[in-house]
């Protein structure tokens, strides 16, 4: 299993499952749910602790406002200094 983790550095979009699960405002056996199923990729990488799972950032928010609760608890929970840096990443992704 060691064999088949990335090598590369954490690629810029793709984050933790506490730091999405942060972002989302939603539980990570919610985005575990979620990148079983499908509804988002993940993949793992070496972490300093053995191996850790990441997801795109971007998936997870998108998946969370499809979910009326979720959607709920991510617009409470996301400052508007969250939202302007979100937007900030989305400019950049797409330059």
């Amino acid at each position: 299993m060691i064999s088949q983790l990335a090598e590369q550095p954490q690629e810029d979009g793709w984050v933790t499952l506490q730091e999405a699960s942060s972002a989302a405002g939603v539980a990570r056996s919610t985005l575990r749910s979620w990148y079983r199923a499908g509804h988002v990729p993940s993949r793992m990488v070496a972490g300093t602790h053995g191996p850790q799972r990441l997801v795109p950032l971007d998936a997870v928010l998108d998946r969370a406002l499809q979910s009326s609760r979720a959607r709920r608890q991510l617009e409470h929970a996301r400052s508007l200094e969250a939202e302007v840096e979100d937007l900030r990443r989305r400019i950049r992704a797409i330059e």
